[in-house]
């Protein structure tokens, strides 16, 4: 079955080559393998989209991403990453849960920490971590079954993302104490 499909898409691409050819190559992974796979790129992807845009440096991240931790071509990654895109933008987050289900039934739990340190990395690839998409990652690590401290201790690695992404803190600036 086309990865396409497991993600539930109806999936009409130009015919080509190449496309043929990265096709047959996902095409003949393991049925559960590409779930796999799909539901770790829609997780990236469903990180990438919590500001309500993703950036080229973000896509760029996630199929680097996909690449690594998938064991594929940078051709494969890019038409996984595409495809979990594409998915996103016809379904929003009606899918969120079952597919993080998916991933936590299908995943080791080192799995579901190497899924965490991957969404901190998408997230901080424009250069910082938005309040906003810390809170889906928290979300997200929950669904997967990762406790508080495992969350803390991969959002400590990206500590200085994090704390880019934090706004200055709005009213007036502390009284300075004067001496007596």
């Amino acid at each position: 079955m086309p990865i396409y499909e497991l993600l539930g898409l109806q999936f009409h691409p130009v015919d080509t080559k190449t496309f043929r050819e990265v096709t047959r190559q996902l095409e003949a992974m393991d049925p559960e393998e590409a779930r796999f796979l799909a539901a770790f790129a829609f997780s990236l992807n469903r990180v990438a989209r919590a500001d309500s845009h993703i950036s080229d440096v973000e896509t760029q991240e996630m199929e680097q991403q996909v690449e690594y931790w998938g064991g594929l071509t940078p051709a494969q990654s890019v038409l996984v990453v595409q495809i979990a895109k594409s998915t996103s933008r016809l379904l929003g987050t009606a899918e969120d849960l079952q597919v993080s289900e998916q991933f936590k039934e299908l995943a080791l739990p080192v799995q579901c920490q190497e899924l965490l340190h991957c969404m901190m990395a998408v997230s901080a690839a424009d250069g910082s971590i938005s309040g906003v998409e810390e809170a889906l990652i928290r979300k997200i690590a929950v669904e997967l079954g990762l406790s508080e401290p495992d969350f803390d201790e991969v959002r400590s690695n990206y500590r200085q993302k994090w704390l880019a992404g934090r706004s200055k803190p709005v009213g007036p600036s502390p009284r300075r104490r004067l001496r007596s």
